[in-house]
């Protein structure tokens, strides 16, 4: 794959617009198309070419698509009329979507002579728009390997879990379920704290500068302890929904996920209470209200 290679890009929110980005800067041709046409605009202004249709993406030799949830990346990408016109023969789904989604588009693209891998990313939009993601790939071996080129121009590091497609989205859904429960457990730990008269940012600066050092506890517990939750860089729905689909997964192969229930029901306690626009480190709320901290 060269930097003449043509890649069509799906879904150009926080993360994607950031993403097609860094296709750019590496040379490729980059076909972008999105719901809202602002990001797009934005895109060409940096040297891509705007699509006018799903199917002029998938035109192109390799797709990426980087969609928000099941739903969206159904109705885009899994019409098979769609797939059956497509002339792409590798498509590179990023987002975080459900096992069972991830086996139907791999067979249904399958079915039309598509090869497909599922590539999910560690990192916030900065991250993203710095080229710097970890990228948790699974597909076929030479699958993977006609993509690396582009992993390498989005990310540091490419990190392979097997040759299902699922696999990856399992490797990204367990690991968003521990940050989940990071955040709730430092939540928790400040409301304490705060309770006793104790400052949660001392805290937090004691533990990330002793026991728990690292970007998921200095980044969120920071958030947490200063109660920043705007901009946001990953929504709070989007939490639920990643809590969901571990629980969905555990339930698959009857694996138990006792904090998975506490935690949906804290991000349902958390958007009940008009927090849908925060990051999802505004979890931490519910903590503070069930001990009964108040502004």
């Amino acid at each position: 794959m060269t930097g003449t290679t043509t890649v069509g890009f799906v879904g150009l929110g926080a993360m994607g617009q950031g993403m097609a980005g860094s296709l750019l800067r590496a040379g490729h041709t980059v076909r972008v198309w999105n719901r809202s046409p602002e990001p797009v605009a934005a895109l060409v202004a940096q040297g891509a070419e705007a699509a006018g249709t799903v199917a002029e993406v998938f035109a192109a030799d390799t797709v990426v698509s980087m969609l928000a949830n099941d739903e969206a990346f159904e109705r885009l990408l899994l019409d098979p009329g769609l797939l059956a016109g497509a002339d792409t023969t590798l498509h590179v789904n990023m987002a975080t979507v459900s096992l069972a989604l991830a086996e139907r588009a791999e067979a249904l693209h399958a079915e039309h002579g598509i090869g497909y891998v599922a590539a999910p990313v560690l990192g916030r939009p900065p991250v993203a728009a710095a080229g710097r993601l970890n990228i948790l790939a699974a597909g076929a071996p030479e699958l993977l390997e006609r993509a690396e080129p582009l992993f390498a121009a989005m990310g540091e590091r490419t990190w392979r879990f097997g040759d299902s497609p699922r696999q990856a989205n399992t490797a990204k859904i367990s690991t968003n379920f521990l940050l989940a429960c990071a955040i709730e457990s430092m939540a928790e730990a400040c409301s304490l704290a705060e309770a006793h008269g104790v400052r949660p940012t001392d805290l937090v600066e004691m533990l990330t500068g002793t026991l728990f050092p690292g970007p998921v506890y200095s980044g969120y517990g920071s958030m947490v302890a200063e109660r920043r939750y705007e901009p946001a860089g990953f929504r709070l729905p989007l939490g639920l929904k990643d809590v969901g689909l571990a629980l969905a997964a555990g339930a698959e192969r009857n694996v138990p996920l006792p904090f998975g229930g506490i935690l949906r029901d804290a991000f349902l306690d958390a958007l009940a209470h008009g927090d849908g626009d925060k990051d999802w480190a505004a979890v931490a709320e519910v903590a503070r209200r069930r001990a009964g901290l108040t502004d």
